[in-house]
């Protein structure tokens, strides 16, 4: 693991009070099936993270990384492990880099809930969606490198590896949006009229093409492994909403942290960012990375996908918003996030306002 005075090194704090589960039938699971579970093993949580709880797993054969749904009553859909696991294991040997699998218990009974185990890959996590330590050159190097995996992951052909039925390609973005609708709809505990709004305008706007490829879901700065000291993604993370889908709606979703305001810490996002001294690429720039990378013309009608990813972003946040109210967030700082996806919801009206202002709704 990174030197823990390393920036960007993962904390890791003991299991929280709600995540707690057995750990000598894990042990008794994996004896004999993965290396080191026959003797003495050390169980700890990384700290944050909004969706699936992640431990880490020293044993005397090496670390591992536990990944499990949590406890509680799930919406539909949600934390799926399986897929996470079986996106990673089809991605092996290709040019995205991620963690080698090692297994995948789908019996709730062994833990409480389906679970897999992945190789721990050293390194430093930035956990949320802006660069602020290092150089400015490091800074540019891996965004650079960001959008480069990016379009890595898009170019990897989905049927050779064995994931042609990893989602329907046909109406991607309309299912998506019904998807994210009935998400919205099913974690909802009061009024927010943006939402309702957006949820009417997407449908309306969505664009005619329907280009395939392996959609990430959630790809962002937080969501991969840095080398613990070269400006490279060495490990890209959290594939469960991983599935077939247009490549711009990744794209859209990556470029949200110049749609949102810096936060407390200044890591949230970049609106208001002068660009001009901190090596971070401003969105055009970045979008022009990727399209180099992808070997694609930057694309014109981003702006409705990112409508769409501030709309799932924000049906996401309002989960786990009603997670922390019943008392099963993986974060205890969740409780606060209502103000996080009311903000979103509306930030994202303001751009389809805009757009129609052009002449473009």
């Amino acid at each position: 693991m990174a030197d823990a005075t390393l920036a960007g090194a993962p904390a890791l704090v003991p299991v929280l009070e709600n995540h707690r589960f057995d750990e000598a039938a894990l042990r008794r699971h994996l004896a004999g099936k993965l290396p080191g579970f026959e003797g003495e093993v050390a169980i700890r949580q990384f700290q944050g993270g909004q969706s699936n709880p992640t431990f880490h797993v020293a044993t005397a054969a090496g670390d591992y990384v536990l990944r499990k749904k949590p406890p509680g009553k799930l919406l539909p859909s949600a934390h799926a492990v399986e897929r996470e696991y079986r996106a990673m294991q089809a991605l092996q040997g290709s040019g995205v880099p991620v963690p080698a699998m090692r297994w995948l218990c789908e019996d709730a009974g062994v833990i409480g809930t389906p679970f897999f185990l992945m190789d721990h890959v050293p390194g430093r996590i930035f956990p949320d969606r802006v660069m602020r330590s290092g150089t400015p050159e490091e800074r540019a190097a891996i965004y650079q490198d960001l959008a480069r995996v990016l379009a890595a992951l898009h170019a990897v052909d989905w049927r050779a590896a064995g994931l042609a039925d990893f989602g329907k390609p046909e109406r991607y973005m309309a299912r998506q949006v019904e998807r994210w609708t009935r998400q919205w709809h099913a974690a909802q505990v009061e009024e927010m009229p943006e939402m309702e709004k957006l949820a009417e305008w997407l449908p309306r706007h969505l664009p005619a093409d329907e280009e395939t490829t392996i959609a990430h879901g959630d790809y962002r700065l937080g969501n991969v492994i840095i080398h613990p000291t070269e400006p490279r993604v060495v490990a890209v993370l959290d594939w469960e909403l991983a599935t077939l889908g247009h490549p711009l709606a990744d794209l859209g979703y990556a470029c949200l942290t110049y749609h949102m305001a810096p936060g407390p810490t200044g890591a949230t996002g970049l609106l208001g960012e002068d660009f001009s001294a901190t090596g971070i690429p401003d969105q055009d720039a970045f979008v022009a990375e990727y399209a180099r990378a992808a070997g694609r013309p930057v694309p014109r009608d981003l702006d409705v996908f990112i409508i769409f990813s501030m709309f799932r972003l924000a049906s996401i946040v309002a989960g786990v918003w009603k997670r922390a109210l019943d008392g099963n967030a993986a974060d205890p700082r969740a409780i606060g996030y209502r103000d996080r996806y009311r903000n979103m919801a509306e930030a994202a009206w303001a751009i389809a306002r805009r757009m129609e202002g052009r002449g473009a709704g």
